[in-house]
């Protein structure tokens, strides 16, 4: 008799986003349309191109963190640790009555400590090296997010950080996934970043694709005829994860879903005329998952706001799931592209989505581009059976990820 398959299940969600800083805030927020989008205000973005951000503005790091763990971090940091408090609550876990080894900790981030640093570099040019503080030799570190959850709940099992810019938010519940398969009993993964200081901010500027439009509500509109670019944002989202024996075991309060599928790819070098990976990505995904194209409810789109970017991803749905074959959502409209935490931050909307049944909308889009053949859903909630989901990610450079949640019965 074959043995029944294991499943890997999201107990726990914290969320630190741009319209609403805890799960309940951001969840609520986002079925009502309302945005988190507006001018910069961290800085004076005048000088700037670009005046606009997602940022986490009602987010203050006092109310979660003792102050000689925030002068040694950077914003990014502030955020994972606050949304993996809140993930644990959620669900119901204290790391102090679990073995250390038996728990992890893998993270997403692409930024680094910008803020931290640029003020810390900001000292050195002023005052001269004696005046740069020890801690910037930590805080600015990608893994620096890692490390300090890891120390603060003695997760002393595999540990880890991942770096592909936007795709890291699912790379790295991929990864979580994997400990849980080799015997971790909890992971604590997703992702957040934070760079809107105005050096993070200007190290973005090269790519081409912020948008430079100083209305919130015309700035950001992937796959419109009007699409001009993305808007930046901080935040992002972090998940428990365990396996659904030992969960349900343990008496969790509830099951968001299943992380049942996932693949990723690279794209191949420009001008090599081999397609780009995204639609290998989304094909992986689902044969991992076991599943045909036909059983998806929804699909979370990149939506990078590029025209160009935009017309690839929707050709690929369509070519996946036939013309207008499945609906389409990107409520990263309300918050920006939050880079590694935006991945995670739409992962946990998928699974408030199965959870909920309810599919979140797509704001401020009016008229889809030409060959944009999909059915995005706009302005207000869909109700609909929701059991499984897709989440898409690009990551600047040509990384792909796509990952499949589901519903769990019982």
């Amino acid at each position: 008799m074959r043995a029944p398959t294991t499943r890997y299940v999201v107990t726990g969600i914290g969320t630190a986003a741009p319209n609403g800083l805890g799960t309940e805030a951001f969840w609520s927020a986002t079925l009502a349309g309302r945005s988190g989008i507006g001018r910069i205000s961290r800085f004076d973005p005048e000088p700037y191109p670009v005046t606009l951000a997602g940022e986490v503005g009602d987010f203050a790091a006092d109310d979660y963190l003792p102050t000689k763990i925030t002068v040694q971090t950077d914003l990014m940091t502030h955020l994972a640790l606050a949304a993996s408090e809140m993930a644990l609550a959620d669900a119901g876990i204290d790391p102090a009555r679990h073995p250390e080894y038996a728990m992890a900790v893998m993270t997403a981030n692409s930024s680094g400590g910008n803020e931290f640093g640029q003020r810390e570099i900001q000292a050195l040019w002023r005052n001269g090296p004696r005046h740069v503080g020890a801690y910037q030799s930590i805080a600015w570190f990608y893994a620096a997010s890692t490390g300090q959850i890891s120390i603060r709940y003695g997760m002393r099992g595999p540990c880890g950080v991942i770096a592909t810019e936007q795709a890291g938010g699912l790379d790295t519940v991929a990864q979580a996934r994997r400990a849980l398969r080799q015997g971790t009993g909890m992971v604590l993964t997703g992702g957040t970043d934070a760079s809107l200081s105005p050096y993070g901010l200007v190290t973005q500027l090269p790519t081409g694709m912020l948008s430079r439009r100083a209305d919130p509500a015309r700035a950001y509109l992937p796959f419109d005829v009007a699409a001009c670019g993305y808007v930046p944002g901080e935040g992002g989202a972090i998940l428990v994860m365990e396996d659904e024996r030992s969960a349900r075991a343990r008496g969790a309060e509830r099951i968001y879903g299943e992380i049942a599928g996932y693949a990723a790819t690279f794209d191949p070098a420009p001008g090599s005329g081999r397609p780009p990976g995204l639609r290998r990505a989304i094909e992986g995904a689902l044969a991992d998952a076991g599943i045909a194209s036909g059983e998806v409810d929804v699909v979370f789109a990149d939506a990078k706001g590029v025209p160009e970017a935009d017309l690839l991803e929707a050709r690929v749905l369509a070519a996946v799931f036939g013309p207008n074959g499945v609906p389409v959502t990107a409520p990263k409209t309300m918050t920006g592209r939050l880079y590694a935490g935006g991945a995670a931050l739409d992962l946990a909307a998928a699974l408030l989505a199965v959870h909920h049944s309810i599919i979140p909308p797509t704001t401020n889009v009016t008229r889809l581009a030409l060959g944009c053949d999909i059915d995005l859903v706009l302005d207000a909630p869909r109700e609909s059976r929701v059991r499984t989901a897709l989440v898409v990610a690009r990551g600047h450079g040509g990384f792909n990820a796509a990952l499949v949640v589901r519903a769990v019965g019982g």
